[in-house]
């Protein structure tokens, strides 16, 4: 990169962090106090909006008791703060690693610590989320475990930063149409208001260091992370739900795999939670080639 060139990139990076800190100092909570643990569910609410759960609109969800349909919504909120422990834990391992050769003195070394102490918040929060919702602790399967630690050792910095955006845009865009809702257990509302707030700052670093590490990568770079984060949506989107969810509510797990997939419904919603990112990846070149598209379709999520 040209030596101006190269300047504007570490100057535009820095404005960035300085707001991102800006905001930091502005808009972080505590959930130890901020989120009303103590409080008991109340009977008859979901811990999700009701056209957001994973079975909606399929046969079996018709043929299950209102309790039923209740409990499922608890365990998937269960599993989805589940896996998301599991991937900020991925992410800050990857945010260490882009800092690690970088000016520890600069706004975006930074904000990149800030943002591993605010995972580190948002984990604590998730593991008291999955207790108050009377469920266990849901984690990937051992293969898609050792995926993990394959892309948290092997992903280009592009990539990694693409994989962090899978998880955190998905799971927002479904937060921003929980915490308003007024038919949803108050303890979620709570942790998801948190949550929405903090990861738009996490979101935007991650989307302007892609976009700036995607205009200097090079050719072999560009294909690496077109394929990693290929496999990375499959690997995300297959993780949000495991079948464990549907046995531990006393369903067959075989059967509501299987029309959860087949469900044009839930088809819908998974391709509207990752629109607005996939619009950004094909704009920055991350979807892009054969095999790249071809990995994404495989996923679900375009």
């Amino acid at each position: 990169m040209p030596t101006l060139e190269l300047e504007e990139h570490l100057q535009d990076r820095e404005r960035i962090a300085e707001r991102l800190l800006d905001a930091s100092d502005k808009h972080s909570f505590d959930p130890d106090v901020e989120v009303d643990w103590d409080a008991p569910l109340v009977e008859g609410m979901y811990a999700l909006p009701e056209h957001l759960i994973s079975l909606y609109g399929t046969p079996m969800w018709e043929q299950m008791p209102l309790e039923q349909r209740q409990a499922l919504s608890r365990h998937e909120v269960a599993c989805m703060a589940s896996v998301g422990i599991w991937f900020e834990i991925i992410l800050m391992q990857l945010l260490t690693r882009h800092i690690y050769d970088l000016d520890y003195q600069s706004d975006h070394v930074r904000y990149a610590l800030t943002e591993m102490a605010d995972e580190c918040r948002h984990s604590k929060m998730f593991a008291r989320l999955v207790r108050s919702m009377q469920a266990p602790l849901y984690r990937p399967s051992p293969t898609v475990r050792q995926l993990g630690r394959f892309l948290k050792t092997y992903a280009s910095t592009p990539g990694a930063f693409t994989a962090t955006l899978l998880c955190e845009e998905i799971l927002d865009r479904i937060q921003r149409q929980t915490f308003p809702d007024e038919t949803v257990q108050p303890v979620v509302r709570q942790v998801t208001r948190i949550h929405v707030v903090e990861e738009a700052r996490h979101i935007r670093y991650a989307r302007e260091e892609l976009a700036r590490q995607m205009q200097v990568c090079g050719p072999v770079e560009r294909h690496w992370t077109r394929i990693v984060s290929g496999v990375a949506s499959s690997v995300i989107a297959g993780t949000l739900i495991t079948p464990e969810v549907y046995a531990n509510v006393g369903l067959d797990p075989k059967e509501a795999m299987r029309q959860a997939r087949e469900s044009r419904h839930r088809q819908e919603t998974m391709r509207w939670s990752a629109e607005k990112l996939t619009g950004f990846l094909r704009e920055t070149g991350v979807i892009g080639g054969p095999a790249s598209r071809a990995l994404w379709r495989r996923s679900g999520l375009v």
